[in-house]
Order: C-alpha cells, then structure tokens, then sequence
C-alpha cells in the first residue's frame, strides 16, 4: 500500500471530508452574505471563488499557527504583531485579486487585461488603496466571518464533547452503585442465614455469582436485550425466594412480544429489590409482592406493588435504602428524557410503583 493510499483511509481523510464541506459552507454563506442587495447571486459566488484562496491561507494561518503558538502561550503582543502582518498580507493578495480577477470581470474590460493594464494599475491606486484603513477592515471582513462559523463551531463541538463525556461519567457512576447497593443487600440476607446455619446459603452464593457476573460483564453496554433483563429479575427472585421460603406470596406477570426489544440496562432491578426490602425484609409474618410487566407498541410498563409493614424502620434506615430509587430516577432522566414516567405511591395497606418507558426513545451516549 503505498503512502498516497494510505493518506486517503481512515480519520485523514475523514478530515479532509470534514474540511471540504466546511469549505463549500463558508463559500455558500459568504455568497448569500455579500449579495444580499444584488440581483443574483453569480457574481458574488464568482469574486469568492477569487477570494477563496486567501481566505484559506488566512483561517489556517490564523486557526493552526499563530493562535497554537502565541495565543494558547499567553504570548499576546506577539500574537497581535502577527496578526496586524497577516492582515498586511492579506489586504495585498486581495488587492492583487480585484486588480487581476474581480476588477476585469466586473467592468467587462478582460480585453485590457495587458502588460500595459497591469502596470497603469500598479502605478495607479493599487498602493493608494493599500494605504487606507478601511480597505484592510473590508479585505479581511470574509476571512474573519469564516474564522468567526469555525470558531463558533469548535466551541459547539468542545462543549458538546465536554457534556457527553460528563454525562457518560455521571452515568458509570450511576450504574457502578447499583453494583455495591446490590451486594450490600444481599450480603447482609446471606450473613442472616449463615448465622442460623442455614443450608440454603450455598444455593444463595451461587445465584449472586451468577447475578454478579451478569452485573460486572454483560451490564457494561448502552442497552441490552429486555428479555435478558427479565432473566435477571428473575434469578433474582429465585434469590430472594430462597432466604425467605414460604413466608413470600410472589406472583409475576409478563406479557407483550420481548422479542427484539432492548433497554438500557439495570432499570427494573432497583424496583424489584426494594420491594423486596422494604415489603418483605421489614415484615413480620408474610409478605406478598406482586409484579406485572406489559410491553406494547414499544411501551414498557412495570408495576409492582407489595405488602406494607404494620411499623416503618427508623429513617436513616429507610434513606439508605432508598440509594438505589434515587440512582433509578437519575439514569432515567439522563437516558429516556420525557420518555419515562415514574410514580412512586405509598398506600394504607402496600406500596405501589408504576414505571413507563418508552423503549424506542432511549439516548445512547
């Protein structure tokens, strides 16, 4: 392969696409911007097709040399002696484009266009024109408005890049404590039955290996498949069902085509596990939870409502666990933005929690 091919693959010449588009927009921009007040738009298009070489050299001049070098240093008279010679520069090469180019075409005379031409015009006002301020303001004015979309876009890009990579932080912190939450619980339910001696604890160790393992390596994608989400709640009421054997009246309900639907992952799980701990774990005598799950045109609905205990823990108790809701409500606004609705409802007699998603509106980062 040689190095001609090699230029032309990958990011340089994805860049060199970007490049090139950027171009056409600036040109298209600058020609609507400077015929405003004329009847077409042929002949600005045609003196900016003559200008474009200069503006060129000036944006890459400016954008890739002399703000890296001098502004970014902080060495600010440099910078401005620099650019007071850049524009120099550019109002001579301009005023060698209308002489040459814009002039000739603009006063139909390219019969003129001679040795004799070129000099009366040197002589002339080619340098009486380079003497006055204003020629350089008007000279640089279509470099300086596509510096101008540049910058603007590089601070758009800068931001946007800056927001995504503190959202996506923000939600790999989200989603790495519902891991320790998650254990934490279910750590404690183990140390309860361990003291007792109980048999079922091997059973409970190797269903949260199993949870743990889905937790730590299938979970660290943007979405995942609904039905494997589902397989996880239910090994986790398997679980759940171990330590607390008879005393538990759990009744789940799944309808609706699962099939090819994905979610991001780690949504339902919090619900599930605090009715667990909050209908179940505090109650004395049985419990019962009550879990339904319906998925139609894309909306996904979850319900569960459990018993309530006849006396609520201590609040700092009940704060702790209420991480992981606090978490869920987090990650849903980040990830489905007005495409969820959760409603938390504490009745006389049991706790209720609705959970709408719509499936097709989730926000990959």
């Amino acid at each position: 392969m040689n190095l001609n091919h090699r230029l032309l693959r990958g990011p340089k010449l994805r860049r060199l696409i970007e490049h090139l588009i950027f171009w056409i927009i600036a040109l298209a921009l600058l020609t609507f911007y400077f015929g405003a007040d004329k009847p077409n738009y042929l002949i600005p298009l045609r003196n900016n097709l003559f200008y474009l070489p200069v503006h060129i050299g000036y944006f890459y001049f400016l954008a890739y040399y002399l703000i890296p070098k001098y502004l970014y240093t902080r060495e600010y008279l440099r910078f401005f002696v620099s650019l007071i010679g850049l524009i120099l520069v550019t109002g001579f090469f301009t005023r060698l484009i209308d002489i040459f180019f814009v002039d000739p075409y603009l006063y139909s005379i390219q019969k003129e266009m001679n040795i004799k031409f070129i000099w009366d015009k040197m002589e002339g006002d080619f340098f009486d024109k380079l003497q006055k301020p204003y020629y350089y303001v008007n000279a640089i004015k279509g470099s300086n408005l596509i510096v101008w979309i540049a910058l603007s876009i590089k601070f758009f890009k800068m931001w946007y890049e800056r927001r995504q990579a503190a959202i996506e932080a923000e939600l790999n912190f989200l989603k790495g404590q519902i891991h320790p939450h998650f254990l934490f619980n279910t750590l404690n339910n183990l140390y309860s039955l361990t003291i007792q001696m109980s048999p079922k604890s091997p059973f409970i160790v190797m269903g949260l290996s199993d949870i743990l393992r889905y937790m730590l390596y299938e979970c660290n994608t943007d979405s995942i498949a609904l039905k494997r989400e589902i397989e996880l709640i239910e090994s986790y009421i398997a679980l759940e069902k171990i330590r607390y054997d008879n005393r538990l009246e759990l009744n789940l309900s799944i309808s609706g085509n699962i099939d090819n639907i994905e979610i991001a992952p780690l949504l339902m799980l919090p619900l599930v596990e605090n009715a667990f701990k909050h209908g179940v774990g505090e109650k004395v005598g049985d419990a019962w939870i009550n879990i339904d799950l319906k998925l139609k045109s894309n909306i996904l609905k979850l319900k569960i409502s459990n018993s309530k205990p006849e006396t609520i823990s201590d609040n700092s108790e009940k704060n702790k666990g209420n991480i992981g809701l606090a978490n869920l409500k987090k990650r849903l606004e980040i990830l489905y933005p007005n495409a969820y609705d959760l409603k938390l409802f504490d009745e006389q007699d049991m706790f209720l929690a609705v959970l709408e998603i719509q499936t097709d509106k989730h926000i990959v980062f």
